[in-house]
């Protein structure tokens, strides 16, 4: 299969990296607003194709296939004219800002029958089978703690007074949006949709959420989530049992998961996670989906979907978010 990306960002890089090295994808063309721009990204990687123009690239007949990875605000119409042109989308998280939107594309995307991946890595990582597996080993999962604290490389340019994209909100952007999505993805597939959600968030000057705390309550357990892209962070993520614990070091690939028994006892589950690994593990899946379609996984992705963006839409109506 063909496949085509937007965006010229570190993202798409690291996505065209793992589909070279774990697919069997052809990068076929590529796409940014400036067109000197997508010339030299287009030979950077070997793509014999490259775009300026979003509506010509949606009508080429040499694509199938496109992964968007614009800023947050562009992916539900650049989404919407792909499916329109009967193209299969992989979308980088958030797909949508709103369960509304998102519900939309699901159903333009059944409507034309083609498939509609939200691109994060958790939920499409290898080990994640084997961490549902852990939870048997456990006992009875009475709390969790997810956290995802990781300082950005753009927070720097934001204290010299600049705006970058991701402390935007006109682009729909912050800390909930960016990391916050990768442990409530963990939460919800895991535990399924919550019976409330409380939280809170920190804002900066721009109008951006800079950090934030949610606690998911469920009939017999608690999960707490805490994301922040202006500290960082090095504790773990921890799914707590009444016979031990599944310890994940890095709750965005899945990477360092281990069970630590009450007696002490460690049993390594999965090393560190390999990037090229886990993207290339979301790539494959999808392109399994576009060739021989839906599948049980494919749905339960969208439940999970689903109830990741009921808890975002929360989160942002319970403080105040300007978009």
């Amino acid at each position: 299969m063909k496949i085509a990306t937007v965006g010229t960002s570190d993202i798409t890089r690291k996505m065209i990296s793992a589909i070279r090295k774990k697919t069997d994808l052809t990068l076929q063309a590529v796409y940014s607003r400036d067109r000197e721009k997508a010339k030299a990204f287009a030979l950077e990687h070997g793509a014999p194709l490259w775009f300026d123009d979003l509506n010509a690239m949606a009508a080429c007949r040499d694509v199938d296939t496109v992964y968007i990875a614009s800023p947050n605000a562009f992916h539900f119409r650049q989404a919407k004219l792909f499916l329109e042109h009967g193209k299969h989308v992989l979308c980088e998280k958030p797909m949508t800002a709103t369960k509304d939107e998102q519900d939309a594309l699901y159903e333009l995307a059944d409507r034309q029958g083609l498939i509609l991946v939200e691109a994060i890595m958790p939920l499409w990582a290898p080990v994640f089978p084997a961490i549902k597996k852990a939870l048997g080993e456990i006992g009875t999962v009475r709390a969790a703690r997810l956290t995802y604290c990781q300082l950005s490389s753009k927070y720097p340019a934001f204290l010299r007074g600049e705006t970058p994209n991701i402390f935007n909100p006109a682009m729909q952007a912050g800390a909930l949006m960016d990391i916050g999505v990768y442990p409530l993805y963990v939460a919800a597939a895991l535990f399924g949709k919550p019976d409330a959600v409380l939280s809170d968030a920190v804002f900066l000057s721009s109008g951006a959420d800079a950090a934030g705390s949610v606690i998911l309550k469920y009939g017999d357990k608690t999960v707490s989530v805490d994301y922040s892209k202006v500290a960082q962070g090095f504790a773990p993520s921890e799914i707590l049992g009444d016979a031990g614990t599944v310890q994940i070091d890095a709750v965005s690939q899945l990477g360092g998961v281990r069970i630590l028994r009450k007696d002490g006892q460690a049993v390594e589950i999965h090393g560190e996670a390999d990037r090229d690994e886990v993207m290339g593990a979301e790539a494959n899946a999808f392109m399994k989906l576009a060739l021989e379609g839906p599948s049980p996984l494919y749905d339960e992705a969208r439940t999970v979907a689903g109830t990741v963006r009921e808890i975002t839409d929360e989160v942002r109506r319970q403080n105040g978010f300007p978009f």
